[in-house]
Parts: C-alpha cells; sequence; structure tokens
C-alpha cells in the first residue's frame, strides 16, 4: 500500500464488510480495500456504529477476508476448464480496517495492531473519540486528550515496526470539527486543525483524516490547506461517506480534485452495504410481487453476454474446479472431476 501512496494521484479503496464483498472488488480490479467498522457492525451484529463489538470481532473478520482473498487468487488462477472459463490473475489488493478507537487503552490498541499485523493487514486508522465512540456522523463526540492519542499511534507503529512491518500505515483520524467536549476551550475547525498537527508533530501518522460534517468542500479545502500551511507533503485519508447525499450536491467534490487536495487514500464506508441493500431489497420485493419470476429474471441479467457478473456461478466464483483438481492432485477422497456429473452447461450453473 506504501508504495501505491507514492505511485497513485489517489488510491480508492469500496468499502466493505466480509471476505465476499472483498473478493468482489478484488475482481473487478480494484486496488485497494476499505473494512469499514460501521458495516462491520452492521453486517456482524445487526446494530449501529456505537462500539458495539470487540477488538477481537473485527481483527477476526479482517484475518478471514485477507486469508480469502489469497484463496480467491488461486482459485481465479485455475477458472473452469471443463467449462472454458480462462485462468484469471488478480492482484490481491491492501486492505485497510477500521480500529475505530482502540477498543480501550494502549494496550488494547497493542493488541488489535498484533492481530490486525499479523493478519496481513496493509494498515489501520484510530480516532481520537472517548471510548465508547460513534459513528463519526452521529451527535454527541467527545475527544480524548490529544497525548493519549499520540500514545495510541506510537502503540501502533511500535508495534507494527516490532512485528517486522515497516510497511504497515498509520492512519489519524480526528473527530475534533463536530466535537461538543474535549480538554481544548476551541471547537469547530480550529479544533479539527490544532489536532490534526499535533498528530502530525509526532511524525506518526502516513494519513491524517478529518471526520466532515457534510459534503461541502469549503470544510476539505480549509482543512487541508490549513494542515499544508504547516506541513506542505502532508497526506490525507477521505471519508466519501455513505451518510452524506452527493446526488443533492450540484457539485460533489470529484476523487480526482480531492487528490489534488492532498487525499492519499479515499474510501465510501458502506459502499457495500449499500449495495447489498439495493440489491437484495429489489429481489425481495420482486419475490413477493412475481414469485418465482423474480428470481428468474435476476437470472436472466446475471447472465446476459454483455454482463459480467461473477458470481452467476456460485461454483466458479468459491472455487470449486480449483478444489477438485487439487482433489486429483492430492488424492483426496471423493473431489476429484471425476466424481462431478456429467450435467448441461444450459441446464446448471
Amino acid at each position: 500500500m506504501r508504495e501505491l501512496l507514492q505511485t497513485e494521484p489517489y488510491l480508492f479503496g469500496p468499502g466493505i464488510y466480509d471476505p465476499f464483498g472483498a473478493e468482489l472488488a478484488m475482481y473487478h480490479g480494484f486496488k485497494a480495500v476499505y473494512f469499514s467498522g460501521y458495516s462491520f457492525a452492521i453486517g456482524h451484529l445487526g446494530t449501529t456504529d456505537m462500539d458495539l463489538y470487540a477488538g477481537v470481532e473485527i481483527a477476526d473478520g479482517a484475518r478471514r477476508t485477507v486469508s480469502a482473498l489469497r484463496k480467491f487468487q488461486l482459485t481465479m488462477a485455475v477458472g473452469d476448464p471443463e467449462r472454458g472459463i480462462p485462468p484469471r490473475y488478480l492482484e490481491i489488493p491492501p486492505v485497510v480496517v477500521d480500529m475505530d478507537g482502540g477498543y480501550g487503552n494502549i494496550f488494547n490498541v497493542q493488541r488489535t495492531t498484533e492481530l490486525y499485523v499479523t493478519a496481513g493487514v496493509a494498515g489501520a486508522h484510530v480516532e481520537d473519540q472517548v471510548l465508547p465512540k460513534r459513528c463519526g456522523h452521529i451527535g454527541g463526540k467527545a475527544l480524548i486528550p490529544a497525548t493519549e492519542m499520540i500514545g495510541k499511534l506510537r502503540m501502533m507503529r511500535a508495534v507494527a515496526d516490532d512485528l517486522g512491518n515497516a510497511d504497515f500505515v498509520v492512519i489519524a483520524r480526528t473527530d475534533g470539527l463536530a466535537a461538543i467536549d474535549a480538554p481544548e476551550s476551541v471547537r469547530g475547525m480550529t479544533l479539527a486543525v490544532e489536532r490534526g498537527l499535533r498528530y502530525l508533530d509526532s511524525g506518526i501518522p502516513d494519513l491524517l483524516w478529518c471526520e466532515f460534517s457534510t459534503a461541502d468542500r469549503g470544510p476539505v479545502e480549509t482543512f487541508t490547506g490549513e494542515i499544508r500551511k504547516r506541513f506542505p507533503n502532508a497526506r490525507f485519508a477521505f471519508n466519501y461517506s455513505s451518510s452524506f447525499k452527493w446526488f443533492n450536491d450540484p457539485d460533489p467534490l470529484t476523487f480526482r480534485e480531492l487528490g489534488e487536495l492532498g487525499v492519499g487514500f479515499l474510501f465510501i464506508t458502506l459502499g457495500a452495504q449499500h449495495a447489498t441493500g439495493l440489491g437484495l431489497s429489489e429481489l425481495l420485493a420482486s419475490l413477493a410481487e412475481r414469485q418465482e419470476l423474480g428470481y428468474i429474471e435476476l437470472q436472466r441479467r446475471e447472465w446476459h453476454p454483455d454482463a459480467d457478473v461473477p458470481t452467476r456461478s456460485h461454483h466458479v466464483f468459491s472455487g470449486v474446479p480449483y478444489h477438485q483438481i487439487l482433489g486429483t492432485d492430492f488424492d483426496a477422497a471423493r473431489l476429484g472431476r471425476e466424481f462431478a456429473e456429467d450435467l448441461p452447461g444450459d441446464k446448471v450453473v
């Protein structure tokens, strides 16, 4: 990821919350993946972003996701020779994971960072909210002292370095812009900039993230501009937030513009969650209205000659041909291709 940050105008990571979504992002060629905490809260617990899951839970979700991408690379490289599906080589994208407020003190940060690094996570962000934290777009946020936040950043860096991963990317997030309580007397943009400068003064963060309250470009330009007065080469992370109604903005910020402002990594936190909600809601509404015809229409769309939907054959997507080939190679019981039924391709996936 560090190399991509140095060579790309900006790095975009779709927001996902499980291995399945990460595999789809990898299939479609994205150069990074963002493992969203809010999405994980919804997908894992069916609840909101209020620090209700533990660090070990999201760390395990991240571990399973990175592991799945390694396996997905192998299964796609095999394809399905019997059905004429050619091998497809895919690069494994770096996975950046939400660490919320670190799930406790510096020792919780120590443990979580170790879990992330050993899982193969490329980077993570920690924020300066009082615990239990909440989504950056839910009111009532309070900040821990800046010195405590810097201690968490230092611990992240120290653990990654101790584990031999100097390339692990540390992202510092401040919720100072909308905080209603903080040790400092100032509030709003002044507090956000002050916090950002203090974190960069520590020399630890690779990227700085300010959580904004709306999609307005003014605060983004002000924050990045003020930070770069002291740190001309500062790079930022930006949440192209699903909390904002971008479709109502007559002049929404573009990814290119954000890159020009110094944003090195940007992501849509709940992109996969909203796409899943829309797609599944449409299917369920169609099933309720048209019964089996609702699902048949979905299949027609999946199997349209111009469609590139890797999940239309769940067998190929999940690696059945790979397992059959290795089953034969390693003499596994009943896992060779010879055990598969010879069924017509126009009848089964």
